[in-house]
Order: C-alpha cells, then sequence, then structure tokens
C-alpha cells in the first residue's frame, strides 16, 4: 500500500510538472475582430489574453486560466494540469498519514517490549527486547531517533500540503482560480467605492458543484474544453470577466499615486540600510523589487506601511517597452506635488466614475 501511495504521488507530481498548464498560442487573436475591445493586449506574447489567462513572469508566457506559479513543481499551475497538481495534493497527505501510522505502531512495538515496570519506576533499555529476545529489524536509540524525526516531517507534510488541498478544493467547486477570487473580490471592492449599483455574477460558475467539478476533473484526465472558450452560466456574457479586468485596471490608474525617488535602492529584498522596520517587514510574496535612482518617478498602486508597489515611469514604456513593476521601501519616496495642469483626479473625481 505505501509503494502504491508513492507511485500514485509520484505520477501526479510529474504530469503537473512536465504536462504544464497550457500556453495561449503566440499571435493569437479572438475570432471576431470587435472582440479584441474586451480583452487585455499582452506585449512579452504579441498576442491578446485569452478570457481566464494570465501573463506568468516566471513562464514568460500567457497561461490558460492560470492559478498560480508552483515552485515545486517549477510550473505553472492551470488549465491542463489543475487536476494532476490537485491529486497530489490529496495523495500526498494520505500517502504520509498511512507512513505515521508505521512509524507509531513500530515505535509504540518496539518500545513496549523494551519497558521494564517496577514497584518504584519504569525503565527503558533500547540495547534488546526483554520479551522478544530475536527481533525481525534491529531497532536501537538510533533507529529510534530517525523514526521520530521521520513522523514529524510525515504530520508536518500532512498538514501543510492538506490545507493546500482544502483551498484549491474550494475554488474548484466554485470553478474559479486562486487569480478569479482576488478579481471578484476586487469587483465587490470596485462597486462599493464607487457606489454604481451594479452586480457582478462570475460568469463560470455552474451553478453546482458538481458540475464544476466535472469542468476540472474528467475520467480520461483531458480537462474539458479547449482553454479558449469556456463555458457560462445563464445571464452572462462570454467577456463578462475580461470586461470587469479591464475595469478594474483603469480604476487602478485612477486611484494610482505618483511618488519620486529621494534615496537611492538597489532592489535587495531585506535592505539592511532602509531602517530595522523596513527589514524585518519587507513583503512576503515573489513579486519582484525595483530598483530606484534618486529623482525616478514611480506610479504607486498599493503599498504596506513601510513599503509600496509601483510602476516605474520610463520613457519607452509609451513605446512599448518593458514595464518595471515591483515594491520599495517607503522611506525612498517621497508624494509629488501636482499643480492645475495634472490630470491627475480629486477625490470628488473619483467618486464620480
Amino acid at each position: 500500500m505505501l509503494l502504491n501511495w508513492t507511485v500514485m504521488i509520484l505520477y501526479n507530481y510529474f504530469s503537473a510538472m512536465f504536462v504544464g498548464p497550457g500556453y495561449v498560442p503566440l499571435g493569437w487573436t479572438p475570432e471576431k475582430s470587435q472582440d479584441c475591445m474586451y480583452l487585455q493586449y499582452c506585449k512579452v506574447c504579441q498576442s491578446y489574453k485569452a478570457p481566464r489567462s494570465h501573463h506568468c513572469r516566471k513562464c514568460n508566457r500567457c497561461v490558460m486560466k492560470m492559478d498560480h506559479h508552483c515552485p515545486w513543481i517549477n510550473n505553472c499551475c492551470g488549465y491542463q494540469n489543475h487536476a494532476s497538481f490537485t491529486l497530489f495534493l490529496l495523495l500526498a497527505p494520505l500517502g504520509c498519514i498511512h507512513a505515521s501510522f508505521i512509524f507509531v505502531m513500530t515505535m509504540y512495538t518496539q518500545l513496549y517490549n523494551r519497558i521494564s515496570f517496577g514497584w518504584s519506576s519504569v525503565k527503558i533499555d533500547m540495547s534488546a527486547a526483554k520479551r522478544d529476545p530475536r527481533p525481525i529489524i534491529p531497532f536501537g536509540l538510533s533507529a529510534f531517533a530517525v523514526s521520530l524525526f521521520a513522523l514529524g516531517l510525515a504530520l508536518g507534510t500532512t498538514i501543510a500540503v492538506g490545507m493546500l488541498f482544502i483551498i484549491q478544493m474550494k475554488v474548484i467547486l466554485t470553478n474559479k482560480t486562486s487569480i478569479e477570487s482576488w478579481i471578484e473580490e476586487k469587483a465587490k471592492d470596485r462597486i462599493q467605492y464607487y457606489q454604481t449599483g451594479e452586480t457582478f455574477i462570475f460568469p463560470y460558475d455552474m451553478g453546482s458543484k458538481w458540475k464544476n467539478f466535472k469542468q476540472v476533473f474528467t475520467w480520461s484526465g483531458i480537462p474539458e474544453g479547449d482553454g479558449l472558450d469556456w463555458p457560462v452560466r445563464d445571464g452572462c456574457h462570454q467577456y463578462s470577466l475580461t470586461i470587469e479586468q479591464l475595469k478594474q485596471k483603469a480604476d487602478k490608474r485612477v486611484r494610482s499615486v505618483r511618488y519620486r525617488a529621494i534615496e537611492d535602492y538597489s532592489g535587495v529584498c531585506c535592505p539592511v540600510t532602509k531602517g530595522i522596520k523596513t527589514f524585518f517587514t519587507t513583503p512576503c510574496t515573489e513579486e519582484p523589487r525595483i530598483a530606484l535612482s534618486k529623482g525616478d518617478l514611480i506610479l504607486a498602486t498599493r503599498g504596506l506601511k513601510h513599503w509600496m508597489y509601483g510602476e516605474k515611469i520610463l520613457d519607452s514604456a509609451a513605446e512599448g517597452g518593458i514595464r518595471e513593476r515591483g515594491w520599495f521601501p517607503r522611506k525612498c519616496v517621497e508624494k509629488c506635488q501636482y499643480d492645475s495642469e495634472t490630470d491627475q483626479p480629486v477625490d470628488g473625481e473619483k467618486k464620480n466614475r
């Protein structure tokens, strides 16, 4: 049984790794040219982003139905390997639970045969078994220490990977990805902020957990669809989610604030020279840091107490150059003072948009 767990775990692990998530073809455009207005354009892939696809910085491609980039498999989790990755997250804890049972029963039986119960004390002799002088497997102090260490690893893996499996099943049963769950949360925030009165309905939820489950898990192992066109629920548009993304992107530009760098920053993850609080509160994310030189202009879109995230304003950006986005220390920048000629909206204008 333990070998069976191992084979299934490794099969799904390598399937998720080598099959990959599936990528949007380079230069892809929708069949109807008028549908391009509902989609975002990727300058790196030189193509439009298909519905439910996102560009991955690590893979440097637009991934179909991207959930996240997983360092365990050194690949993205998406349309083609979502089922294999989720099965790996299920089988790994089950195999570790089985291994934990073996470790516990082994240590229990071996220690029980080495315990001497006296009137005043209980002694454990690890040199030899009292009731079984010829053990099948030698079990000394070193074997006990290794078994205890392996038990800790198995239990830790069960808890950590099991929690990831629960998170994945929650999004699968609603036919979402982790990114789409975040988009839905931002949609609610945008509607509440501007008080538009509109309601956002996630278009890919089929209304049944079983139907959502079958979108990912099939008997053949091949997910339904082609990764570009997706069935939507009644009353929703094929591009409902991409239209909401465009609205959030425009809202992001409205809420962004321009800053100017007053100190140089090398782009290290934990800068020692920027203060103790900045050092210990570095964002726990794989998003990059951007190096700053004194006088650089940055368009900040979000921030923490000691860190900010934004995009460096470059002259080549308007000409289709590569954008530099990432985190930087808040103490390295100061807010720019706008005059009457700037196009930054005031708070009253933001509410009316």
